[in-house]
């Protein structure tokens, strides 16, 4: 039995109704110390356990992309890790990549509290943390030292965002900023133009403003690190479609989809119980559940309107197989968990893997690489 799923999680969320932020910081020191295994026995030790408990090994999951090697398809999205603590890590929770931040050139306190809220009867999420980090040169300062300790075995991605403090027209070299502080300490990048969060964000997401950043950030990118960028799950589709043109037209390794929503509507939540106000009445965005099907329509219409060409990774609301499983025949290359890491618990990702081989088998497929787009290309034809 899954102790953590049945009865851990259960007890935290509903019965102590542990604050939500607090919840994370103490996992987070957890796992920074779990990251010192090189000086502490006991952390070696854990680290070990975890490893035989949550990971699982197979040939046909692995994935090769833009020269990285993924030793399986299911990664950390960003917002869990946003300093990159527990970079050396996450490959012991099972994962096959992480993605650190989202880290700003400037340090910053984020929103007001409280920002984090979980709404149990929708397996949702509602935040508007604010890109709260300790900077660029810190995280740097981090994966630099941690670069001559370790060696990975998992792709590490960097998530970068605008600072609050930079004005809209200064986004462009407010990102230059931080990825020439990280450029050599990432296996690849995203530019997050996506979250609600931050005032006026979102609009960098328009095709002329978005244009400037990659531009900047792909003349400084001498060594031709991955660079993606990540969408909101709000945008039409004529937008997502400027997007994509952005995609090619500065090859990019490819589309994050996808963020957060702002919409409300089929929520069964209709109080938050540390403000006693309705989800309409909060501002943030929305994750887990109620983001599934945006995010897989979005997938799908990228890999349709791209046949396929351009790299996705996939998220929002996976909480099983079948929720992984909908996401890669839809388009996802590559899928990312968070909010249904929070509910299932850190078993999650090994049983979605095991869902997947199972998936595999039952399809008479050979690999991972063989279901992607797969339901999409059914449906065309």
């Amino acid at each position: 039995m899954d102790i953590y799923k049945f009865a851990i999680s259960s007890l935290l969320f509903n019965v102590i109704k542990t604050d939500p932020e607090w919840l994370h910081q103490q996992t987070i020191r957890s796992f920074s110390w779990l990251s010192q295994r090189n000086i502490s026995p006991p952390a070696s030790w854990v680290n070990h356990r975890l490893q035989k408990s949550l990971c699982l090994y197979d040939s046909r999951l692995e994935k090769n992309l833009f020269g990285l090697n993924f030793p399986n398809p299911v990664g950390l999205a960003a917002g869990f890790d946003k300093d990159g603590v527990a970079a050396s890590i996450w490959s012991n929770l099972g994962f096959g990549f992480a993605e650190l931040g989202t880290v700003t050139f400037h340090a910053q306190p984020g929103n007001p509290r409280p920002r984090l809220f979980r709404l149990p009867l929708d397996k949702a999420a509602l935040n508007r943390m604010g890109f709260n980090n300790s900077g660029a040169a810190v995280m740097a300062a981090r994966l630099e030292q941690e670069k001559h300790e370790l060696i990975r075995s998992i792709p590490i991605g960097i998530n970068l965002g605008k600072s609050k403090v930079t004005p809209l027209e200064a986004a462009a070299q407010d990102y230059l900023d931080s990825f020439r502080l990280l450029k050599n300490l990432g296996d690849y990048f995203v530019v997050n133009v996506s979250s609600p969060n931050t005032p006026g964000l979102r609009s960098l997401q328009d095709a002329s403003m978005l244009s400037a950043i990659l531009d900047l950030l792909q003349q400084e990118n001498t060594t031709h690190k991955p660079i993606f960028v990540k969408i909101a799950p709000d945008l039409e589709w004529e937008a997502i479609a400027d997007i994509i043109s952005l995609a090619k037209t500065y090859k990019l390794a490819g589309i994050i989809a996808t963020n957060t929503t702002i919409r409300r509507d089929g929520l069964k939540t209709q109080v938050i119980d540390q403000t006693g106000k309705s989800p309409q009445d909060e501002a943030g965005g929305i994750s887990g559940e109620p983001l599934r099907d945006r995010s897989t329509e979005v997938i799908r219409f990228i890999w349709q309107q791209t046949q396929g060409q351009i790299p996705i990774i996939g998220v929002g609301g996976i909480f099983s197989p079948e929720d992984a499983w909908e996401k890669i025949t839809a388009g996802a290359s590559l899928i990312q968990v968070y909010t249904g890491w929070i509910y299932e618990g850190p078993m999650m990702v090994r049983r979605i893997l095991a869902g997947l081989l199972s998936k595999l088998e039952q399809s008479g497929l050979n690999s991972i690489n063989e279901a992607v787009g797969l339901q999409t290309k059914i449906q065309k034809f």
